[in-house]
C-alpha cells in the first residue's frame, strides 16, 4: 500500500510542479494549439494555448511509478512495464499528431490513415507481449478469454493457437484504439478529460488493489473467489501514478486552461485505460467505470449515423459536450456536470466489481 502512495503522491508533485516548466518552455517555441473553424465561436479566444501537456502526464507517471518501484524494494512486473509500454506508445502517436498541428499550422494533424497505423503497431506489439513471460504458476499478464469482472469462458484460443492469438490481437485493438478515440473525444473542453480520466484511474486504483489482496497467486489469503490476475500489486502502482499525474495537471488544465494536454494526453490515457481492462480482466466492467468515455463516443456515432440515412442532426454539434455549449450551457458548468457523471459511473462499476466478489 506504501508503493501505492508514493506513486500517486510523487506523480502528483511531478505533474504540479513540471507543467507550469513546460508551459514556459512551450511558449517560448510558440507550440500553441489551433482550434477548428467550425467548432464553437467561444474557442477561438483558446488559439495559441500551448498544448501537448501530455508530455508532462507521461512523464509523471513514469516517476510515480520509479520512485515508488525503488521504495518497495522490488524490481517491476510485466504487467506494470507492459501497460507503461502501451501508455508510452500511444503517446509517441499522439505527440507526432500534436507536433504536425504546431509545425503545418493547423487543426489537423496526422491524417486518419497515419493515425491508425500508428495506434495499430503499438498495440499489436502490445497484444503480443502480454501473452508472454509466464510467471511461476504459467500466468501470463493477460489470456485470450473475453473478459467481463473475470475471464469468461469465451476463449479466443478455441480454434487454435495460431488463429487465436489472430483473434486476440484483433480484439486487444479494437479496444485499445476505441478507448484512445473515446478519451480524445472527450479532451474538447477545459479539465474534462483530465477530471474525468482521473475518477477512472482512482477506481482502478481500488480494483487492482482488491484484486492484488484477494489474489489466486497469494496462497495463505487465496479464496474460492480470487482472481486470475498476474501482477494486480504492480498494476495498482502504475493506475495510482496516472491518477496522480492527471490529477497535478488539472491544476493547469481546468478552466481557464493555462495548458492542453492534446492528443499525446488523450491517447496515452485511452490507452492505459484499454491496457488496464485487459491486464485486470475487466474488459466489459471497463465500459461502466469509463462510462462517460461511453457516452460522449455514442453521441458522436449517433450524430454521424443519423445525418448520414436522414441528412438531419440529432444534437446541436457533437460530441455531446458541445451540443451543451450550443444550447448556452457555460463550460465551467457542463465540465463540473460531466465530471459528476463520471463519477457515479466508476462508482457504478466499482459497486458491481464489488457485488460479483460478494455473491461468488
Amino acid at each position: 500500500m506504501t508503493a501505492v502512495v508514493v506513486a500517486a503522491s510523487v506523480a502528483m508533485l511531478v505533474s504540479l510542479l513540471g507543467t507550469p516548466l513546460f508551459i514556459r518552455f512551450l511558449i517560448r517555441r510558440q507550440y500553441g494549439q489551433f482550434i477548428r473553424q467550425d467548432g464553437p465561436t467561444a474557442h477561438f479566444t483558446k488559439r495559441g494555448t500551448p498544448t501537448m501537456g501530455g508530455v508532462v502526464i507521461i512523464g509523471a507517471t513514469l516517476a510515480g511509478y520509479a520512485a515508488a518501484t525503488i521504495v518497495a524494494g522490488r524490481p517491476p512486473r510485466a504487467s506494470g512495464l507492459l501497460l507503461l509500454f502501451l501508455m508510452v506508445g500511444l503517446g509517441l502517436v499522439g505527440f507526432l499528431d500534436d507536433f504536425t498541428k504546431i509545425s503545418k499550422q493547423r487543426s489537423l494533424g496526422l491524417s486518419a490513415r497515419w493515425k491508425i497505423v500508428g495506434q495499430g503497431v503499438v498495440g499489436i506489439v502490445f497484444s503480443v507481449l502480454v501473452l508472454q513471460f509466464p510467471n511461476e504458476q504459467l500466468r501470463t499478464p493477460a489470456s485470450t478469454q473475453i473478459s467481463v469482472i473475470r475471464d469468461t469462458g469465451i476463449d479466443l484460443a478455441f480454434a487454435g493457437t495460431t488463429i487465436g492469438l489472430f483473434l486476440f490481437v484483433i480484439w486487444a485493438n479494437f479496444l485499445i484504439t476505441a478507448w484512445s478515440n473515446a478519451v480524445n473525444l472527450t479532451d474538447g473542453l477545459d479539465g474534462l478529460a483530465t477530471g474525468a480520466s482521473t475518477a477512472v484511474f482512482g477506481a482502478y486504483v481500488l480494483v487492482a488493489i482488491w484484486q492484488s489482496n484477494q489474489n489466486c497467486q497469494n496462497l495463505v489469503t487465496a479464496g474460492p473467489s480470487c482472481y486470475e490476475v498476474r501482477d494486480p500489486r504492480d498494476l495498482a502502482i502504475v493506475t495510482a501514478a496516472i491518477a496522480g499525474a492527471a490529477f497535478g495537471f488539472l491544476w493547469w488544465n481546468a478552466s481557464p486552461a493555462k495548458i492542453f494536454m492534446g492528443d499525446t494526453g488523450a491517447l496515452a490515457l485511452g490507452g492505459a485505460l484499454a491496457g488496464m481492462s485487459i491486464l485486470t480482466r475487466t474488459e466489459i466492467l471497463a465500459v461502466l467505470i469509463g462510462g462517460l468515455f461511453v457516452i460522449i463516443v455514442i453521441s458522436d456515432v449517433i450524430q454521424i449515423g443519423y445525418f448520414k440515412m436522414t441528412g438531419k442532426r440529432v444534437f446541436k454539434m457533437a460530441p455531446l459536450h458541445h451540443h451543451f455549449e450550443l444550447m448556452g450551457w457555460g463550460e465551467v458548468t457542463i465540465v463540473i456536470r460531466f465530471w459528476i457523471i463520471a463519477g457515479l459511473c466508476a462508482a457504478l462499476g466499482l459497486g458491481v466489481f464489488y457485488a460479483e466478489w460478494v455473491v461468488g
